[in-house]
């Protein structure tokens, strides 16, 4: 009912800002209602990517309906609407309640679904049919006219555009949340994710344990590392990613060497640091995560890794001091310091859309 195609746009809108991710948009077709006497219908199918439940996403889809003033009835049968979001697929989940149907269960029965479905999706397997899209469109008993609109919806995501950048380097203090934006971002933006492979330092628990012996071979086994991964994988073109994000930068080696080593020490490995930093590429934007010392206590109790827990706020303020030290050295326009004290990016898409915008700006 109403202005049809602007329905199905704001749908598409608030799916993306509440939902997740949308990877695909089919075509637009108008078809005649089914079941009942009405006006025709504008359908389309959506494939996103979201880390919400069947049942939180059924509740967030119903709450996007409401928004847009569909009222549900309990008449029996079939009437017209402002919009109408269903769950056809999740994954290859198969589930039954009261509420929620997974897969939908009237999909091989529609051809105003099969139709754009193939268009998303041709080759998907139905996991309880056990046959793909395309099958199941042959084989439909559903002879209604589908007629595909030559107007196009608008993929939100266009707004959030980071393959403008080749380069993306996200940092921050222990415990910030680099590693978890930098693998939302890859995984919402087709690109190549290269994380630190601090879990496969041997020194590391060592360290904390005993600083003065272990500091030294820590941060050259660091050095080492990171110096390997960023010339191998960034210089490895990857001709199915869209741009790279990386959850360090090299410079967090120097930026920790000159916290926990000896100055003796640290001038020896400034030195080699910097024979190698010249033959590493640069981040197009180097994006730092702030976050207050307390919120970084809590984060790494958090996760629990047994060998952070000693971790106490001053180390935390030092190497904060450090980061903001080196960012100040920098002459450059494409540093972004983004205070993240008051967000939680990873359970709220509004504030990980909101950071998105912060990095584009």
């Amino acid at each position: 009912m109403g202005n049809r195609f602007e329905y199905l746009q704001d749908a598409v809108n608030a799916i993306f800002e509440k939902i997740g991710a949308i990877v695909k948009i089919s075509s637009v077709y108008e078809t005649p209602a089914l079941g009942f006497e009405g006006g025709d219908f504008l359908n389309c199918v959506l494939l996103t990517q979201s880390s919400l439940s069947p049942r939180k996403l059924l509740q967030e889809i119903l709450t996007i309906e409401k928004k847009q003033g569909r009222e549900r009835k309990n008449a029996a049968g079939y009437a017209s609407r402002n919009i109408d979001i269903d769950i056809l697929f999740f994954d290859d989940e198969v589930k039954e309640t009261k509420d929620l149907v997974i897969p939908h269960p009237e999909i091989a029965n529609r051809r105003f679904v099969l139709q754009p479905l193939a268009e998303v999706s041709a080759k998907m397997i139905h996991p309880v049919l056990q046959k793909n899209t395309i099958k199941l469109l042959s084989e439909t008993k559903d002879g209604s006219t589908v007629v595909k609109q030559s107007k196009w919806l608008r993929n939100p995501k266009k707004d959030y555009d980071l393959s403008k950048f080749n380069y993306i380097a996200i940092e921050g203090n222990i415990g910030a949340g680099k590693t978890s934006l930098a693998s939302l971002l890859a995984t919402d933006f087709n690109a190549k994710l290269i994380l630190e492979r601090f879990k496969d330092n041997p020194f590391l628990p060592k360290f904390y344990n005993d600083q003065a012996r272990y500091a030294f071979p820590l941060e050259m086994s660091f050095l080492a590392d990171r110096y390997q991964q960023l010339l191998e994988d960034i210089a490895q073109f990857d001709l199915f990613k869209d741009c790279v994000i990386a959850d360090y930068d090299a410079y967090k080696s120097l930026i920790f060497a000159k916290v926990t080593l000896a100055d003796e020490e640290y001038n020896l490995y400034k030195k080699l640091f910097h024979l190698m930093h010249k033959e590493l590429p640069k981040p197009d934007v180097y994006v730092y995560l702030y976050q207050n010392t307390e919120r970084l206590l809590e984060n790494i109790k958090k996760r629990g890794r047994s060998y952070e827990q000693g971790i106490e706020a001053q180390y935390l303020q030092k190497i904060n001091d450090g980061y903001l030290e080196f960012i100040k050295s920098q002459h450059s326009d494409n540093i972004k310091i983004i205070d993240i004290s008051e967000m939680d990016f990873v359970r709220s898409r509004k504030d990980y859309l909101k950071l998105i915008k912060q990095i584009l700006n």
